[in-house]
C-alpha cells in the first residue's frame, strides 16, 4: 500500500491513471434544450342561462 500500489488513490496519483478509486471530475450536465411554450388557447365564455 503506497506509490506501487495501483489499487489504491496515492498509486493511481504515481502512476498518472484514473480508475474508481480516483475518478476523473464529474461535468455537470446543463440543459441546453428550452422547451419552447406552447401559445394559450383562449376558451370560449360559457354562457349562463337565465333562470
Amino acid at each position: 500500500m503506497g506509490k506501487g500500489d495501483r489499487k489504491t488513490t496515492r498509486g493511481k496519483i504515481y502512476a498518472g491513471s484514473y480508475g474508481n478509486t480516483r475518478p476523473h471530475k464529474v461535468k455537470t450536465v446543463v440543459a441546453t434544450r428550452t422547451v419552447a411554450a406552447k401559445p394559450a388557447v383562449k376558451k370560449p365564455a360559457v354562457r349562463k342561462k337565465p333562470a
